[in-house]
């Protein structure tokens, strides 16, 4: 199986036997695996964070401690310590988790939002095609970066207001794109089936559209997910991004930037990793998008 788009969704497929199914698929891509390894590795960074040998990422201890330099506990701050004397390394990991977390759950949101307006819009047609597309190009208008301050500086710098900003942000891209699938998958065969066999029209949209439509919104997840960490990274570096003393790898990089060259590391290691996880997503998407086109 290597056509993502086109072949019908098995029926109520458990999430076990999809995950397997999915993961074998990256085998076909040398792209895909190499994107998989980076991100996989940056989970499992942050499942394992609470259990490494590491310092409390928010307890002040020596600032100004270059890469590699003994701690006076006889530890090694193995990416030095920042102005405040917080160990990089452990802001680094720790910070994965929360990147993680809300980049993920900003994204599902965003598509279960854009999906839910798109299906709607492609099968149902007419006044509800309308007014969903007229509301899309409303948001769509108005540019995503100020789309994103505006949201965040009114509402506060929080998490959940994040995934807010995303959502309005995202939404309605996903939207067009699942509404042109619908509008070519609504008239395939098996939707027709299940029109006679008088099934309604939520379970046409939920179990005959949605997941046929399942290959190219894959492929944009993993974009999307890419995309979101950019911007949680951009909004902690203009200081709208998650409270502190959580630490955030965006607002890591603004605090080394008033210190010059000198503190130069403590800029460096978070740039590496925002670079690493969003490569990651891209290598993924490439890969994805290249075993889809295999006959």
């Amino acid at each position: 199986m290597t056509d993502l788009a086109n072949k019908p969704y098995p029926p109520a497929p458990g999430f076990l036997k999809t995950l397997i199914s999915s993961l074998s698929l990256l085998r076909e891509s040398p792209i895909a695996i190499a994107g998989f390894v980076l991100i996989f590795g940056w989970i499992l960074l942050a499942l394992l964070a609470p259990i490494l040998p590491l310092y409390d990422p928010n307890i002040p201890l020596e600032p100004f401690k270059f890469p590699g330099a003994a701690a006076k506990d006889g530890g090694t701050y193995w990416l030095g310590t920042d102005h405040k004397g917080r160990d990089i390394l452990s802001r680094i990991i720790f910070g994965a988790q929360q990147v993680l977390v809300w980049a993920t759950l900003a994204t599902a949101v965003a598509y279960v939002v854009g999906m839910a307006m798109g299906v709607v819009a492609g099968y149902l047609g007419g006044w509800w095609d309308e007014a969903i597309s007229f509301i899309a190009n409303v948001l769509l208008s108005f540019p995503v970066m100020v789309l994103y301050i505006v949201i965040v500086s009114y509402m506060g710098a929080t998490g959940l207001n994040i995934v807010l900003a995303v959502t309005f942000a995202s939404a309605p891209g996903i939207m067009r794109i699942v509404r042109g699938l619908v509008l070519d998958l609504k008239t395939r065969d098996y939707v027709f089936a299940a029109q006679t066999r008088g099934e309604s029209t939520l379970y046409i949209m939920l179990i005959e559209l949605l997941p046929n439509a399942r290959g190219p919104l894959i492929v944009d997840a993993s974009l999307r997910l890419g995309y979101t960490t950019i911007t949680i990274a951009m909004l902690g570096y203009l200081g709208l991004g998650l409270p502190p003393p959580d630490p955030d790898w965006g607002k890591m990089i603004s605090e080394a930037q008033p210190l010059g060259s000198f503190a130069g590391y403590m800029a460096i290691a978070p740039a590496v990793a925002i670079s690493s996880l969003v490569l990651g997503f891209n290598l993924l998407a490439d890969g994805l998008r290249e075993i889809s086109m295999k006959d």
